[in-house]
């Protein structure tokens, strides 16, 4: 038979023209970002700032690190999802730890790094085949985003953010944004419950949908990991600014991160949060807190991660290493 593409000449002009559109498309918004952020950061009194962390309330430090505490023991659970949904049979301690190092490099590095390079490298050594791996990578990320769509359908949809004045986009239009996003999350909801045939093949890779039960569990780990995110940045920024206004914002801007490819959305959170709400808080202000909100919730995990990574990797040598040994001795009394 004449393959689809040599009988409809369109499908290969698409192949080609679509992946350039998407690389002008992320290009576009990063050289955007890159603008705003040096526009912003030419107005910004770096003193100030300086003088700001220097004077920062010991309770809201304290505050916000125990909301932190909080957000990466729950994310670091969101794997446990997945030793249910796959039956393997590592400890749930285990699988804690590989998962918060992973979202901690992930947080820090990118996802390509953290969330899924990490994950393959220690799952494999503790004895997981890629296909329990790749199934359980796959339901805590949806774990993830899930819960994003909604929590953001719900703080769009029905608690807009007020703008500043002169946006284009008005709470209108973020409104329709909200519901699409909600509407989603349930039609997720809708197939985990209604569908009869759970598994099916979707781009040549084999799906199969979690119970209603288990889907409900992924979404309210995810809002409720969102909202201490979103909790970390209210208490750092003194509860001065109302608290869905905060999530909403911390929600674009993590967003805009993905799209960005920026590891650790290094200045594009600053960026939006500086972007939408500078009208609200000064300038300063709004980027002490954001840079204690990286000291607290990605730069101190990170020296935990490294040190518990450097130890699972030492752990692993010492096992082949002695592997080896005991295969050499076998081998030795069979000759």
């Amino acid at each position: 038979m004449t393959p689809a593409s040599a009988r409809h000449p369109s499908g290969i002009t698409t192949k080609v023209w679509w992946p350039w559109l998407k690389r002008a498309a992320t290009a576009a918004f990063f050289m955007l970002v890159a603008w705003l952020l040096v526009t912003q950061a030419r107005a910004i009194e770096w003193g100030e700032v300086v003088a700001a962390l220097a004077n920062y309330p010991v309770r809201a430090v304290i505050g916000a690190a125990a909301l932190a505490l909080l957000s990466l023991l729950l994310y670091s659970s969101f794997d446990l999802l997945g030793r249910h949904y796959t039956g393997h049979t590592l400890r749930a301690r285990t699988v804690m730890r590989v998962t918060f190092i992973s979202y901690v490099f992930n947080l820090n590095l990118g996802s390509l790094v953290g969330g899924v390079a990490l994950r393959y490298r220690l799952y494999a050594r503790l004895g997981l085949g890629v296909g329990v791996i790749t199934r359980v990578m796959t339901l805590s990320m949806l774990t993830n985003w899930m819960g994003y769509l909604l929590l953001a359908g719900v703080i769009f949809g029905f608690h807009a953010p007020a703008l500043p004045p002169g946006w284009k986009i008005g709470s209108g239009g973020l409104q329709i944004l909200g519901f699409v996003l909600l509407g989603l999350a349930l039609l997720y909801l809708s197939l985990c419950a209604g569908l009869r045939q759970r598994s099916f093949i979707l781009w040549g890779h084999e799906i199969i949908l979690p119970s209603l039960r288990l889907a409900t569990l992924q979404l309210g780990m995810g809002v409720t990991n969102w909202l201490l995110m979103g909790g970390i940045v209210f208490v750092l920024l003194q509860q001065r600014i109302a608290f869905p206004t905060v999530v909403s914002v911390l929600l674009v801007a993590a967003v805009a991160g993905v799209i960005t490819h920026v590891p650790a959305g290094l200045g594009v959170l600053e960026t939006v949060f500086i972007a939408l709400l500078s009208h609200q808080m000064p300038k300063y202000e709004l980027l002490a807190a954001l840079l204690a909100y990286r000291a607290i919730y990605y730069l101190a995990p990170l020296t935990l991660a490294a040190v518990l990574y450097l130890v699972a990797e030492t752990q692993a040598k010492k096992s082949a290493s002695a592997q080896r040994q005991g295969s050499a001795a076998a081998d030795k009394r069979l000759g």
